[in-house]
């Protein structure tokens, strides 16, 4: 870690490590401490005491953010031409088939969703290569192996993400900007943690949330109580 700016001690002043903030000041707090020159992400972190080795207590689900994700996300549809004109109205970026399985092959992965429809995903496999490292492989648990692409796109647009858990019983997950008000970051918080719930697996013992952390891109991680965010 190099030398801290004058604006990061600032920051690192403001936070008190061992304190579990009520969600509206950690928001708050978190906009005060935060000094980017661009609109950084804001980020969750949930640890969970599950044990992420067993199938049974795996957590993965998807959410829709009721203030959107802030992000402009670049959807591709693998999809039968019949498809692509609604695929394009519902506001896909890219339609298409093979010559986008050609050049997704050749190392294309300009996108951050595909969409595709289950009669095409056998020739999605040869690519596996390529989408499995970078977390682009449809999947039908995600909703992005459908027999409704215009519905999957609109979502995808609106602020629909996915998440899992990861190795260490931690979900990360990016649920706004910090250019959003206030409200809109607590809506998605909220939204998130109730999923989040929702996904308990019956198998979990003791303590389900252990903690939760929001954070910027370039901020520390402030603790957050997690009683207030289901107030």
């Amino acid at each position: 870690m190099g030398k801290l700016t004058k604006n990061q001690k600032l920051a690192a002043a403001k936070v008190d490590t061992a304190k579990a903030y009520p969600l509206t000041e950690a928001v708050a707090l978190l906009k005060e401490i935060t000094f980017t020159k661009f609109d950084a992400s804001v980020d969750i972190d949930v640890r969970l005491g599950v044990d992420p080795r067993k199938a049974n207590q795996m957590v993965r689900g998807v959410v829709s953010l009721p203030s959107g994700t802030g992000k402009e996300v670049r959807v591709l549809c693998l999809c039968t031409p019949d498809v692509e004109e609604a695929a394009k109205a519902a506001g896909a970026d890219y339609v298409g088939l093979d010559e986008y399985i050609e050049k997704i092959k050749g190392g294309w992965t300009d996108i951050d969703v595909i969409i595709t429809m289950p009669s095409v995903m056998g020739k999605l496999g040869a690519l596996g290569r390529v989408l499995g490292p970078r977390g682009l492989m449809p999947n039908p648990k995600s909703g992005t192996v459908t027999m409704d692409i215009p519905k999957a796109v609109k979502e995808i647009k609106q602020g629909k993400i996915d998440f899992k858990v990861d190795k260490a019983g931690i979900v990360h997950a990016s649920i706004g900007k910090i250019s959003f008000s206030p409200e809109a970051v607590i809506a998605n918080v909220k939204e998130f943690m109730a999923t989040i719930h929702k996904l308990k697996p019956s198998t979990a013992k003791g303590t389900y949330v252990k903690s939760v952390f929001l954070s910027t891109t370039m901020s520390k991680g402030l603790r957050i109580d997690p009683k207030s965010i289901d107030a």
